[in-house]
């Protein structure tokens, strides 16, 4: 027992000495002296990593081009149609009907909305403040919906979910 005890004494020591040693190293808490850091940060890795250039580059805007004559359910009874023709970032047709199931319906017609943008994304607007904003992602093109309780009957608008059409297929979800 004493020769065990005789082992656990140094042992002890020299990691109550090692822990003291880091502490001035790194500062005592709520000291003023901030660690310093010794080499490069995550940004000035990964740009020594890409030979100096940001992986991360903004998309190109280009004219928003598609068209589908689509609809969609899921299994919650979430269902919808939606029609939309856009060319050069002018929109020639926009029609969507989403039925929300025990929350109402919403209708979006193009005869109620006015082109009011095209660059970076189209947006279309309605007398009653309801803004309709489509733009692309990859192959994918969201058009989302804000304000636009008017066109939602129930509490239909606090459930209703931007359309998501895949543009070289023109399925939507």
């Amino acid at each position: 027992m004493s020769a065990l005890r005789a082992g656990l004494v140094p042992l002890a020591l020299s990691l109550l000495l090692g822990g003291c040693a880091m502490l001035g190293e790194m500062g005592f808490p709520g000291s003023a002296q901030a660690p310093q850091q010794t080499g490069p940060t995550s940004r000035e890795a990964d740009q020594a990593s890409t030979g100096g250039k940001q992986r991360l580059r903004p998309m190109k805007i280009r004219p928003l081009e598609v068209a589908t004559d689509c609809s969609f359910r899921d299994e919650t009874g979430y269902k919808g149609t939606a029609r939309l023709s856009v060319r050069q970032a002018r929109v020639e047709d926009f029609s969507a009907h989403v039925d929300i199931p025990r929350r109402g319906i919403c209708n979006f017609e193009m005869a109620e909305f006015r082109q009011v943008k095209s660059e970076p994304h189209v947006e279309l607007a309605a007398a009653s403040g309801c803004k309709v904003q489509m733009w692309e992602q990859g192959q994918q093109v969201t058009v989302a919906f804000t304000d636009c309780r008017a066109n939602c009957s129930g509490n239909a608008v606090d459930y209703l979910w931007p359309i998501l059409i895949d543009a070289p297929s023109g399925r939507c979800d």
